[in-house]
């Protein structure tokens, strides 16, 4: 197992300024992980700095930190056909920068609607794997395995995700596993994760309160598909069985990336590092 963070985790401290990513690629390794996953977008920018891939590349290396994960927003579900071919074209040149990078596994969404009836899901499956083989396919040269990861509502539940990579039908198309993200479509995170387990390239581990729905708690509670109030918790922290799942995880033999994706209304420094220190005692008791 290799025990890492996101640096979505920490946007918030890089939006306030507070650290830029290379102050997060310094705290990550002090903190003791083996690697950092990158979600640009979300406290630093490539595209605002021509210089910042070789930096970090630098950096990394002398700090003995792997760059495990690319991970990126995208939609194909676009308004015309010029829309949809620009949309992946903008994500495979994402894939030639994870590529640059030395990353070879790259996180991209995949579709967004208002409406997540399993209906238009079918109607849109083609359409979505399309775009996803192409994508992977450019991929595999670099020997990069893309994923989608179980999020957003739309293809969450592990059913979908799962419909999805098996109709891209290519090796290097997998899931980034996200064992907390079940919950926003209320599926058992148990049963999911055991559900999307073989086809994980990647597992973000991330923790929730839950509260249901006749019980509002106010101000930093978002709503899951059915209703349920959510907030996200420091991991091991929250009311996922964080211990069942981590066992799930080590039990089916999986021993790639695990991430510490913070998502509290804690300070992230703190809720990030509790969490990284929660999960290394969990998998090591």
């Amino acid at each position: 197992m290799q025990l890492g963070i996101s640096s979505y985790s920490l946007y918030q401290a890089m939006q306030q300024s507070k650290m830029t990513i290379e102050d997060v690629f310094h705290w990550v390794a002090e903190l003791g992980a083996s690697h950092i996953e990158l979600v640009p977008g979300l406290g630093f920018d490539f595209s605002e700095d021509a210089h910042l891939e070789a930096r970090l590349i630098e950096l990394a290396n002398s700090l003995s930190l792997e760059l495990s994960n690319y991970a990126i927003g995208a939609n194909f579900i676009t308004k015309d056909e010029a829309s949809y071919e620009a949309e992946i074209a903008r994500v495979i040149s994402e894939v030639d920068r994870a590529a640059r990078l030395g990353i070879k596994r790259m996180r991209h969404d995949v579709a967004s609607r208002e409406d997540t009836s399993i209906l238009l899901f079918n109607e849109d499956l083609e359409r979505l794997a399309s775009a996803c083989r192409r994508i992977a396919d450019h991929a595999a040269q670099y020997g990069i395995i893309t994923s989608v990861e179980n999020h957003g509502y739309y293809i969450q539940a592990s059913d979908r995700v799962q419909t999805l990579v098996h109709a891209v039908d290519r090796a290097n198309f997998r899931t980034t596993l996200d064992v907390g993200n079940f919950v926003c479509v209320d599926e058992n995170p148990q049963t999911a994760v055991a559900n999307n387990l073989p086809y994980a390239s990647m597992v973000h581990i991330k923790d929730f309160y839950i509260r249901p729905p006749h019980r509002n708690p106010g101000e930093g509670w978002f709503r899951s598909s059915g209703g349920n109030y959510l907030r996200g918790a420091i991991a091991g922290q929250g009311d996922l069985d964080l211990v069942a799942l981590i066992d799930l995880i080590r039990s089916s033999g999986y021993d790639g990336f695990l991430s510490i994706e913070y998502e509290g209304m804690e300070d992230c420094l703190t809720g990030t590092r509790i969490a990284f220190d929660n999960v290394k005692r969990i998998w090591n008791p």
